[in-house]
């Protein structure tokens, strides 16, 4: 099965809630949705789905056009963020309810119920009810109720979001196996960037009901095509400062100026921004070149290994990343290091006008 939305838009009054967005998904592909709360997620599912008609555009399924045919005419199954079960079904009856629904022999919902128990190990809780199951054991189910349909567009909207942590850490390294062996097209929803790149797959990052950028993850996260697209893909926050370039030496936006070196030496004059992530700011100097920028501590929070040291610097607010536990106090004073081998510079409409070979391995 292949799925194309072409050019796609959904309207409700005056609001647009998908702007001409076009994608093309092939069997056996999972596909992640990122993008921020009301991005956009949801609505393209729907569209994906059947469950809303676009107002503009057309829905392709291997090459027929199915827009407006409803989601009953068509194969597929949908896992919401709030996992649905029966109660009073046992969790084999759970899985085998939509094949009872449609029909099918006993023999073959018993083999097709198993199949997906054993596929997410839900084997030793079949004869029990969804209530006595963990968060994640319920999320199983609903998974495989999903799946035992086989079929063939799987739509997956924030599934793991209402769990906890451990919970998430443990459905995130199973679904890509599940994916895998399914063989169906799996769109996932997430407003996380950890979970798009531990999923690999495609990305398609949303933005205001736009997709700005689709492609293979690892390549989307390494080589954002503007810098929406790197803000959506950045968390905590991308950090961004404007500079401005002139024979040889570069002014930032924060104060000073600098020499142009490292990628800002390979770029014509003219005002950029320039991009980074947080564990690319740091409080050593690099061994690379450098901007160096002065600032003072506003607040630094332990993460485990790690600390986020956020940073003010006049009218700017950056977040650093930096390994071992920081203890410093609001207010200090501190020189900030931009590691020019890990950045993104970006024009002024926003596209990005280069970045470093390096980053290619960021």
């Amino acid at each position: 099965m292949s799925l194309v939305l072409d050019s796609v838009t959904k309207t409700v009054g005056a609001q647009t809630h998908i702007a001409d967005v076009s994608l093309a998904l092939e069997r056996g592909s999972l596909n992640v949705l990122l993008g921020a709360t009301l991005a956009g997620k949801t609505s393209l599912m729907r569209l994906m789905a059947g469950l809303d008609a676009p107002t503009q555009g057309r829905v392709l399924v291997n090459g027929n056009d199915v827009t407006g045919w409803p989601v009953q005419r068509r194969s597929v199954a949908m896992v919401y963020q709030q996992f649905i079960n029966y109660p009073s079904f046992s969790v084999y009856e759970n899985i085998a309810s939509p094949l009872r629904v449609a029909g099918l022999p006993r023999h073959e919902i018993d083999v097709r119920v198993r199949e997906a128990a054993k596929l997410l190990k839900l084997e030793p809780y079949l004869d029990r009810r969804p209530l006595t199951l963990s968060g994640g054991q319920q999320q199983r189910t609903a998974i495989a109720r999903a799946l035992v349909k086989r079929a063939d567009l799987v739509l997956l909207d924030e599934p793991l979001a209402n769990l906890d942590y451990k919970l998430r850490e443990e459905l995130r390294e199973e679904l890509p196996r599940v994916f895998a062996a399914s063989g169906a097209i799996f769109v996932y929803a997430t407003t996380e960037p950890s979970e798009a790149l531990l999923l690999g797959g495609n990305t398609a990052t949303l933005f205001e009901g736009r997709v700005t950028q689709f492609g293979p993850t690892p390549q989307v996260y390494r080589h954002p095509s503007d810098i929406t697209t790197a803000r959506v893909f950045s968390d905590p926050p991308l950090n961004t400062l404007g500079i401005r370039k002139e024979r040889g030496a570069v002014s930032l936006s924060t104060g000073g100026d600098v020499r142009a070196a490292g990628i800002l030496a390979a770029v014509p004059d003219g005002t950029y921004t320039l991009g980074f992530r947080a564990h690319h700011l740091a409080l050593d100097p690099p061994q690379g070149e450098a901007i160096p920028i002065a600032a003072a501590v506003s607040v630094a929070e332990i993460a485990g290994s790690e600390s986020f040291v956020h940073l003010d610097a006049g009218h700017h607010r950056f977040v650093a990343l930096v390994p071992g536990v920081k203890r410093l106090e609001p207010g200090a004073p501190v020189t900030a290091f931009v590691d020019l081998r890990h950045v993104f510079l970006f024009d002024g409409s926003g596209r990005l006008a280069a970045a470093d070979a390096a980053q290619r391995a960021a």
